[in-house]
């Protein structure tokens, strides 16, 4: 089928790919007019805008949005709306907060332009590997779209979540889970590491990963890791950013009275590895020393400004 495909960054680059590769007759346009004419081995048509992009498709059309959460995800889904008409299709395959998609299929309803959030897992391996894909949205639109999402993902990876906002919520939570995972196996060959033994944590992650109960793919990327970057790490910065899912998965959990004590502390673990220093830590050791006369460290003295130690 015919699809319009804007946003062409790691993940909508290679999507236009695997749709083009699929069958599908791919429409493309990203912000950088260079993206699109990377696709044309592949047979992917260019648009100069998404105006261009919409003028292309037949009707009922289907567009398909793929750009970072947030303000670009509103102006670009309001701009693609503008170019649709009653009975087309409009998808966010982005990590949108569920409740800004069940907004926006409320609002682009009023328009008869038809909505589904499509929370969509993969990452850079989705070319390969294919896209789990979690659509909210109303039943008609999601069949209408359903040979794409055919086409994206692996054998069972795709499902219709229920209305609108459903897919998003979803995807948020497993982002969530993720957050957890990540969390556990850092810690754990932390632990490794600092130990009296000399371990490979390479060797460990291979090991783990033939059979063991804490397998993953997760794990299988740790392998990669230690083999590129050494067993140290040392080039990597300690700093772990973070898009939004795990804070609205947390925010969820509150509103829902669920206690969720393992994502909750991810993600504070997160936003501790962006401290140059800890003034909270400074302050805890200060108390300790006050009460119970436990030794602090002290900074390492520095030199003025303009002055050399």
């Amino acid at each position: 089928m015919q699809i319009g495909l804007i946003g062409l960054g790691k993940m909508g680059l290679n999507m236009a790919t695997r749709l083009a590769r699929g069958g599908h007759e791919v429409v493309a346009t990203d912000a950088d007019p260079a993206k699109a004419k990377e696709l044309a081995a592949e047979k992917v048509i260019p648009a100069g805008s998404i105006r261009e992009l919409c003028q292309k498709l037949r009707a009922p059309r289907l567009a398909w949005v793929m750009v970072p959460a947030g303000a670009v995800t509103e102006k670009v889904i309001e701009e693609t709306a503008a170019a649709l008409e009653a009975g087309d299709v409009l998808v966010d395959g982005g990590n949108s907060n569920f409740r800004d998609s069940q907004r926006r299929a409320e609002k682009l309803r009023q328009r008869g332009v038809r909505f589904l959030d499509a929370g969509t897992s993969g990452g850079v391996w989705g070319l390969e590997v294919g896209y789990c894909l979690m659509v909210g949205g109303e039943r008609e639109a999601f069949a209408l779209a359903e040979p794409v999402f055919r086409t994206l993902a692996p054998p069972d990876g795709y499902l219709h979540t229920g209305p609108s906002g459903s897919g998003h919520f979803t995807k948020m939570v497993h982002n969530g889970i993720e957050y957890g995972l990540l969390q556990a196996y850092a810690e754990g060959f932390e632990i490794l590491k600092r130990s009296e033994f000399p371990l490979d944590l390479g060797a460990v992650s291979h090991l783990w990963n033939q059979g063991s109960v804490v397998r993953s793919w997760l794990l299988e990327l740790a392998e990669r890791a230690f083999a590129r970057e050494g067993g140290d790490l040392a080039a990597i910065a300690p700093y772990v950013d973070d898009s939004g899912e795990g804070r609205w998965t947390v925010q969820a959990a509150i509103d829902e009275n669920v206690p969720a004590p393992v994502i909750t502390l991810s993600l504070q673990a997160r936003l501790a590895s962006r401290q140059d220093e800890s003034f909270s830590a400074k302050l805890i050791a200060a108390l300790r020393n006050q009460f119970g006369g436990h030794a602090m460290k002290e900074e390492p003295k520095r030199s003025p400004p303009g002055k050399r130690s």
